[in-house]
């Protein structure tokens, strides 16, 4: 899809009530994981991610990263994004994130708005993702220690049902199936997967 059209879908459709849980749960893997019974929701840490659209040779385009190994979920996919700083908004923090893991300059992005708050109980967070854009191609470097490798996604090969899978994953005893995006090589699964999801069903 052009970057002009996904634009203009997203600016229409963030105008209106969100898809929600509904939409995520197309790419969540099965059976969902929750929180302990025992567990203090008031410990529920938040996040922001960052779901940055631009345009390469004028198709829309979103940015991914894979996490250093080094890291908790090292090797996964993720939006650029991490732990909200007190004082910060959703869309300050997901910028800031964005540009201590990518390098990714502020100044000409621009925020369009929200996606649905996702539970992540595995790691503590609530992550808020926080969809902008940039009319051209930003220069991006991977923060040393944090990020393995920048992923620079066609939002086309997103929407290809081809480019979906499902496997079989084992955590903890528990056999989990998970439907996932493969695409630039990797698979895009769990909580990622789920906020494009999302994002797609933005889109139409």
């Amino acid at each position: 899809m052009t970057f002009d059209a996904v634009l203009r879908r997203l600016e229409s459709s963030l105008a209106q009530p969100l898809p929600g849980p509904a939409a995520q749960a197309r790419l969540a893997p099965l059976p969902r994981r929750q929180w302990p019974q025992e567990f203090d929701l008031a410990r529920v840490r938040p996040a922001a991610g960052l779901l940055l659209i631009f345009p390469i040779d004028r198709l829309a385009h979103i940015v991914l990263t894979v996490r250093a190994d080094a890291l908790r979920h090292g090797g996964q996919v993720s939006l650029p994004g991490g732990v909200i700083e007190p004082g910060e908004t959703f869309a300050q923090a997901a910028l800031r994130e964005a540009h201590e893991e990518v390098g990714l300059a502020p100044d000409d992005v621009r925020v369009l708005g929200s996606l649905t708050p996702l539970d992540i109980p595995v790691s503590g967070f609530r992550l808020h993702p926080v969809v902008a854009a940039r009319q051209t191609r930003p220069s991006l470097a991977a923060a040393d220690g944090e990020v393995a490798k920048i992923l620079e996604v066609p939002v086309g090969l997103l929407l290809d049902p081809a480019n979906l899978v499902s496997t079989e994953r084992h955590r903890m005893g528990v056999t989990m199936q998970v439907p996932a995006f493969h695409v630039s090589g990797v698979e895009i699964w769990g909580a990622t997967a789920m906020v494009i999801a999302e994002f797609l069903a933005l889109l139409g």
